[in-house]
């Protein structure tokens, strides 16, 4: 039986084997496995709903897309209550990919992408065009050192699991 939280030895085999061959299929994962196909289906089911799946859409390259240059900008905004206001004006950037509210001397960090560093700075000024925000500062990705991953921290999870 899977814990209420966290992941078990089998989710972490059936969430690995569905991050290295996402086109399997549960019939496919249950041969794979070794396990019935309604254990596979009510394991992914349970994931989902718990929240430790989020998608199984496919994976975008930006760059892949035609979007090869990254940054981070920090964003400090002004502390009315008015956050929302900035997030929903980056949710209709399509090349804002990602905001997080964040602690320290800004409130947003906001991954953006563009073209070159020429639509950068388009991607910029229509960031920071919002009157709440502040202040922005913007770091270019030179190079991705560790890509986005979560198969090591299942296997860890599963690993330190206590049933």
């Amino acid at each position: 039986m899977a814990p209420a939280t966290g992941v078990d030895a089998l989710d972490a085999r059936i969430i690995t084997l569905f991050t290295e061959r996402p086109q399997i299929g549960v019939l496919g994962a249950s041969r794979a496995l070794g396990v019935a196909r309604g254990t596979v289906q009510s394991r992914l089911e349970r994931l989902v709903e718990r929240g430790v799946i989020i998608s199984f859409a496919p994976t975008i390259s930006p760059a892949g897309t035609g979007y090869p240059v990254t940054a981070y900008c920090s964003l400090q905004i002004s502390q009315v209550p008015g956050q929302s206001q900035v997030v929903e004006h980056l949710s209709a950037i399509p090349e804002v990919i990602e905001a997080s509210t964040v602690t320290g001397a800004f409130d947003l960090l906001v991954i953006v992408v563009a073209r070159n560093n020429d639509d950068l700075q388009r991607v910029i000024d229509h960031v920071v065009e919002h009157p709440l925000v502040e202040r922005a500062s913007t770091q270019i990705v030179l190079a991705t050192r560790v890509r986005n991953r979560t198969l090591p921290l299942v296997q860890e999870a599963a690993r330190t699991c206590v049933d």
